[in-house]
């Protein structure tokens, strides 16, 4: 039985800036049939990323900051579409692209709550000791879902195509939830990975967001002595 709560996402509801579409994902479900597969997972923890050319803010932790390449080809595209790529050789990490065609952006997953098919995240997360931890990060969210890059870039999650043997369907809620923390992105380096950019956000006190650390030159620009954060995590 469909949620009520949820509905079909349509190309429109993607085409504002990233930052901006990054806290109405919160909450939705992104379904997958892979392999004849289906796994559902609840959105709780997104991070938005500007193109060249996208806002008035350069970010500088974009792969798409100095414009289009063979492989940020996806972001550039029709808002809907996901961009999946490889992330330190081995995890395929899942974006949804949002913004006007032609301007870059996505939205990166970045945990979920497996509310259905968790058997099947199971054998691909083989490594996960608690449910909470199947779709616990990026990597781990693209593993439990089941696609993986670069046979399954560029697939459309508004009109569910099948796409080199899957399917994929974004739904979002019709009112995203109340308690929306935000912080800098992880993993980012540099400014773009501090507080000048908020641009991480997720549902607070989820069990499922994942854990916040700085990398190189983030703490330092950020004027972080101990290596804590400035926002809760």
């Amino acid at each position: 039985m469909s949620d009520p709560a949820l509905r079909p996402a349509r190309r429109e509801d993607l085409t504002g800036l990233p930052a901006e579409v990054a806290p109405r994902l919160l909450g939705a479900h992104l379904t997958t049939v892979v392999d004849g597969e289906t796994v559902v997972a609840r959105l709780t923890e997104v991070e938005a990323y500007h193109g060249r050319g996208t806002g008035t803010v350069v970010d500088l932790g974009s792969h798409a900051r100095m414009g289009r390449t063979a492989r940020n080809a996806t972001m550039w595209g029709e808002p809907g579409h996901l961009y999946v790529y490889l992330s330190h050789g081995i995890h395929s990490c899942v974006n949804v692209v949002c913004g006007p065609e032609g301007v870059a952006g996505g939205i990166l997953l970045r945990a979920a709550e497996i509310v259905a098919g968790a058997d099947a995240a199971a054998r691909r997360r083989p490594a996960a000791r608690t449910p909470r931890d199947l779709a616990r990060g990026p990597g781990r969210l693209g593993d439990a879902v089941g696609l993986r890059h670069p046979v399954h870039d560029g697939i459309d999650a508004i009109t569910g195509e099948p796409w080199h043997g899957a399917v994929a369907r974004l739904e979002l809620r019709a009112d995203p939830p109340a308690d929306i923390a935000t912080g800098p992105r992880v993993g980012v380096a540099g400014e773009a990975g501090t507080n000048l950019f908020p641009w991480r956000f997720w549902i607070a006190g989820d069990p499922t967001v994942s854990a916040f650390r700085w990398v190189r030159g983030a703490a330092e620009a950020a004027g972080v002595k101990d290596g804590t954060p400035s926002v809760l995590d």
